[in-house]
């Protein structure tokens, strides 16, 4: 019994520091230094929730800019399932969805270079991103452009002003958030 004290008391106190304690500290601390990251990066539109900066949306109207293929369960981009395909690159199924991909990227952007940029055909291990690089969004901007009557020129420079850069070049690389982009598109039409 005079083992089983100590044993239980450290049980007990271990519990309210790892159990309640240090959640509490990590989600206040979350709140003040990263609120915005905290709650989601949720871009609102007056009382609307258009969608959040870092899960992407299924885009598949011509006029939008379209993201990675998401790979989650049910409907794409379901942030409830999130996951890649775990197809092994041998998998003749994976063979045939990014064929399939190919093939209705061509068609769908006549104008584009054939060399399809990867990105628009692989899944990511999320099944979420939403974002692409700069070139995946350029090899777009013919289709959406001629989709929505806008000269090519402004689609491009719309492109650059959504494209963020790391603060230290070997870090990572230039990004275009494309939910924010299509939905700077969205309020070209509104002006």
């Amino acid at each position: 019994m005079a083992l089983l004290r100590p044993a239980f008391l450290l049980l007990i106190l271990f519990t309210l520091i790892t159990g309640g304690l240090y959640p509490l500290l990590t989600t206040a601390l979350g709140q003040w230094w990263f609120h915005d990251q905290a709650n989601g990066s949720l871009i609102r539109e007056g009382d609307n929730v258009r969608g959040s900066r870092l899960l992407g949306q299924d885009f598949t109207q011509p006029g939008y800019f379209h993201g990675r293929p998401s790979a989650t369960a049910d409907a794409p981009y379901n942030p409830m399932a999130s996951g890649g395909s775990n197809l092994a690159g041998s998998n003749p199924e994976l063979d045939k969805e990014v064929a399939q991909r190919v093939a209705q990227l061509r068609a769908d952007n006549p104008q584009a270079d054939t060399h399809v940029p990867v990105e628009l055909i692989t899944t990511s291990a999320s099944g979420l991103d939403g974002q692409l690089s700069p070139q995946a969004a350029e090899w777009q901007i013919p289709r959406v452009a001629q989709a929505r009557n806008l000269p090519v020129q402004e689609v491009t420079k719309l492109m650059a002003e959504h494209t963020s850069t790391p603060l230290v070049n070997f870090i990572g690389q230039p990004v275009v958030n494309v939910v924010e982009l299509n939905l700077a598109l969205d309020a070209l039409k509104d002006k």
